[in-house]
Order: structure tokens, then C-alpha cells, then sequence
């Protein structure tokens, strides 16, 4: 039989929506701010930075970035991702939530400042200082994906967890809308200042020479709400399941949660005292793979495939828009009205699409359960994607393009109130509490790893068997997300000892103590 749970950590399971749930969640939620942020923007900027630095003199098409520098440009962010998922999810294990959570606010807010302080004037020595900040710009968003995910888990109460976990995903949606918003200021302030003809009519006026600060006002901007919490986040104590649990001082963990609930809670230090040292089995041991191999796979797998369509879809959509006829051909525009066209066009989308599936999320997830809405979510991916390829040609057609916005929003909509949401609150709950942050981490940096290859394998796969086939492509990667979706345990409406198994490791470990 399970040891009774600590009074501190019952407390939490069981404690009324606060205040500070909501300030916790505001404080958890910035790096996904930042990090939609520069997701959306970026873009953008590829668009204007081809234009500034590989315009061609006498071509009858603007300049563009080469595949291989639009790889990196929009790569090298997601591999310095995969690379904090994988080190912070560790040393938040390690060290605690509270201790290494302020250091990746900070070298998200300097690289944010950075990139937009890319050195030179030359092509190359743009793009590799672009290159190296956006890298370590990614390195602190990944060390935010563990930390944020498994502090409001483990602050959360057990009947709204879910929802608490998934409103901290969707500070995404806050993120995407102010990239939209500011790259639409800062582009409509700029051509008011400085109009300037279409490519077609004057080559070498469309892109004005103050275009430059352009994008990095835009990239520098990402680093002003996450710098703005940075207080906040210090200010929070360690989580109470960390300390009991990891550090074992129930003395310390009942002090900070009776400051957070405003209640007084009675300290249990015997309770979290070690039965049996060999039952806290570690990542690699047979254990481990025994009672979570399985749940591991699931929430590595099933993020992976999300993010090779998730990615893509966001980092070129753009490529679509023009492809369809929804934004005219490059050279019909200036480089500023370019930029304010598919500003506004992707703010479109994520108005209508985006930020509502993210918050169909929050409002349902602990009704229905993360297993159904993520099962469903894959499945009409798969389906809008399959509807978009098939008659591919129909949506070519001019007359038709509302219908491909129309059926490609749907495909956002889902990817939130669906994988997108739910990869990210599931390996926050299932696991136990001295390896939830390393899982977390590890099942992120298996979904950057599928963002990678969508980054760069869109690219090369639309220009070797075009869009139609890249499609049908996605489309059947989003099926596959179906099958291993059934590895992943439900966690809805259970405590955090009870989904991971720890209630039962101490249960065994005082039985094994009274038999000794």
C-alpha cells in the first residue's frame, strides 16, 4: 500500500485557482512568448534580408536568401533549441527548477538583443552573426521548454493542471499575434517614411537602404516582455515536489508553500526520508526502462512527427501564400510592402486559427483528456493535409484561394487544440519527479529534432518534388502521430505521484523495510 502523500503536496493536488497560478503562469509562459516570437518573425526577415543582401543587379526577381542560408537562417535557432532542451532539462534535475530558470530568461533576452546587432555590411558577415546569436538565442528557449513545463506541473492543482500547463504553451498564440502586430507597425512606419516603387518598376529603389534597420527592430523587440518578468521569475520559490521529493527537505517545501497558498501546513520530514537508496532508480536503468520506456517513446515519437508538419507549415507558409495567389509575386512589391503583406497575412491565420486552438486546449483538456484531444488533433492534420494535396491543382486556381486559407487555417487550428498542446503538458505529468525535466527535456529535443528536419527537408523536398507531393508527404507523417499517440497514458484528473508511479515506488520501499 502507497504511503499517505505529504500534507504539502496534497495541499497543492487540491488547492482553488489562486492568484498565483495565474502569476505563475504569465512568469512561465515569456520564453514561449519569445520563442513564437522569433518563430513568426523570422520569416519575415528572410524575406528582407534576400532582398538587402543577394539581390542580383539586372534581375527581373528580387533577391532571395539561397536554400542553404534559408536553412541556417531558420535552423540554426531550432538546434540550439534541441541542444537547452536536452542540457537544462538535466541540470533542472540536477540543480532545481528555481536555480538555473533565470539564466535562460537572460540569454534569451541578450540574444534577442543581438540578433538585431548582427555585424557587418556584407552578406557573410550578416548571416554568420545572425546565425550565432539566433543559436544561442535557441539555447535558452529550449532550457525554457523543461523548466516552465515542470514548474507550473508541479504547482499546478491536480483537477486543472492540465490547463495551467497548456495556458503556459499558449503565451505561444500571445507571441505569434505581437510578431504580427509589430511587424506590421514597424513595416507600415517605414514605408510611410520612406515610400518606395515595386521591384518591377524600379529595381534598385524598391528595397530603401533604412529597410535595414527594419528587421532588426523587428528581432530586437522579442527580447522587451521576457526581460520584463525576469524579477517575477527570481522571486518564485523552488517548487514544493522538487524540494520534498529531490532535496528531500519537507521542512523548507512546506515553508514556501504556505507563503504561495497562504495557508499554514504542518512539516513531515519523515515522510521523505529514503526507505530503500536502491529504489531510486535512474534514466538508463532497467528500472526506468520497465516502467517508462514505453511512455517515453510515446511522448519522443509522437512530438518528433508533430513538429516535422509543425514547422514547416510556420517557417514557409509564406512560400504558400504566393504560390496560391493569396500574396502577389515579389516583384509586383517593394521590399517593405512585401514584408506588410505576409505580416499580415500570417497574422490572419494565427487570429483565426492559431490562438483559438491553443485555447480550445486550455478550456477542454482537463474535460476530455489529453489522449482525445491529441488523437484527434493528428487525425485532422492528417486529413486537412491529404485535402490540400490531392486536388492540389484545384487550389492553385485563383478563384480557389480563399478555400486553401480556409483548409490550411484548419490544419494550424488542429495542430493546437490538438499535438502541439499536448506533447508539451503530457511529459510534464508522467514521469517522476527526480527525471521529470530531463524527460521533458528529452522528449522536446526529440521534436526539435522533427523540426529540423521539416526546416530543412521542406525546402530541398519542394524544390526536388514539389509542393503537391511535399504535402501528401506531411500529411501521412501526421497519420503515424495517430498510432504511437496510444503509448501515452491518460493523466487527467490524478495526482503527479500517482501518474508516475512514485506513490507505488514508496509503498514497495516501506514493505521491503518491514520485511527486512
Amino acid at each position: 500500500m502507497a504511503r499517505e502523500q505529504l500534507k504539502v503536496l496534497n495541499a497543492l493536488d487540491s488547492a482553488k485557482t489562486q492568484w498565483y497560478h495565474f502569476t505563475a503562469i504569465v512568469i512561465a509562459g515569456m520564453g514561449f512568448f519569445t520563442d513564437a516570437y522569433d518563430l513568426f518573425c523570422i520569416s519575415l526577415v528572410t524575406s528582407l534580408l534576400g532582398r538587402l543582401y543577394y539581390t542580383k543587379p539586372g534581375s527581373s526577381t528580387p533577391g532571395t536568401l539561397p536554400s542553404n542560408v534559408t536553412s541556417a537562417v531558420t535552423g540554426v535557432a531550432l538546434s540550439g533549441t534541441l541542444a537547452g532542451q536536452i542540457f537544462f532539462g538535466w541540470l533542472g534535475d540536477k540543480l532545481g527548477r528555481k536555480r538555473v530558470y533565470g539564466v535562460t530568461l537572460m540569454l534569451m533576452v541578450f540574444c534577442s538583443l543581438a540578433s538585431g546587432l548582427s555585424f557587418g555590411s556584407e552578406a557573410k558577415g550578416v548571416i554568420a552573426t545572425l546565425c550565432f546569436f539566433r543559436f544561442w538565442l535557441g539555447f535558452g528557449i529550449g532550457g525554457d521548454y523543461p523548466l516552465s513545463a515542470t514548474i507550473m506541473s508541479e504547482y499546478a492543482n491536480k483537477k486543472t493542471r492540465g490547463a495551467f500547463i497548456a495556458a503556459v504553451f499558449a503565451m505561444q498564440g500571445f507571441g505569434i499575434l505581437a510578431g504580427g502586430t509589430v511587424s506590421i507597425i514597424v513595416s507600415s512606419a517605414f514605408k510611410a517614411k520612406y515610400p518606395a516603387p515595386a521591384y518591377e518598376d524600379n529595381p534598385a529603389l524598391s528595397t530603401v537602404p533604412q529597410a535595414d534597420y527594419a528587421w532588426r527592430i523587428i528581432l530586437m523587440f522579442g527580447a522587451v516582455p521576457a526581460a520584463l518578468t525576469y524579477y517575477w521569475r527570481m522571486k518564485m520559490p523552488e517548487t514544493a515536489r522538487y524540494t520534498a521529493l529531490v532535496a528531500k527537505n519537507a521542512k523548507q517545501a512546506t515553508a514556501d508553500m504556505s507563503k504561495v497558498l497562504q495557508v499554514d501546513l504542518e512539516a513531515e520530514p519523515e515522510k521523505v526520508e529514503p526507505k530503500v537508496q536502491g529504489n531510486d532508480f535512474g534514466l538508463f536503468s532497467k528500472e526506468f526502462v520497465r516502467r517508462h520506456g514505453l511512455h517515453l517513446l510515446g511522448t519522443t515519437t509522437t512530438w518528433f512527427i508533430l513538429d516535422i508538419a509543425f514547422y514547416s507549415q510556420n517557417l514557409f507558409q509564406k512560400d504558400l501564400y504566393t504560390t496560391v495567389g493569396w500574396i502577389p509575386a515579389a516583384k509586383e512589391m517593394s521590399a517593405l510592402e512585401e514584408m506588410y503583406r505576409i505580416a499580415r497575412a500570417q497574422t490572419l491565420i494565427a487570429l483565426c486559427a492559431t490562438v483559438p486552438g491553443y485555447w480550445f486546449t486550455v478550456a477542454l483538456i482537463d474535460r476530455i483528456g489529453r489522449f482525445i484531444i491529441q488523437l484527434m488533433g493528428f487525425f485532422f492534420m492528417s486529413v486537412f493535409m491529404f485535402a490540400l494535396a490531392i486536388p492540389y491543382h484545384h487550389w492553385t486556381l485563383h478563384e480557389n484561394r480563399i478555400g486553401f486559407v480556409v483548409m490550411y487555417s484548419l490544419t494550424f487550428f488542429f495542430a493546437n487544440f490538438g499535438p502541439n498542446a499536448t506533447t508539451f503538458v503530457v511529459p510534464a505529468e508522467i514521469f517522476p519527479a527526480r527525471l521529470r525535466s530531463t524527460c521533458h527535456g528529452i522528449s522536446a529535443a526529440s521534436g526539435k529534432a522533427g523540426s529540423l528536419l521539416g526546416t530543412f527537408g521542406f525546402v530541398y523536398a519542394v524544390d526536388n518534388i514539389g509542393l503537391r507531393k511535399t504535402l501528401m508527404i506531411l500529411g501521412g507523417s501526421n497519420f503515424l502521430g495517430v498510432l504511437f499517440t496510444f503509448l501515452v497514458p491518460e493523466a487527467k484528473g490524478r495526482s503527479l505521484e500517482e501518474i508516475s508511479g512514485e506513490e507505488e515506488e514508496e509503498g514497495a520501499a516501506e514493505t521491503e523495510t518491514v520485511t527486512v
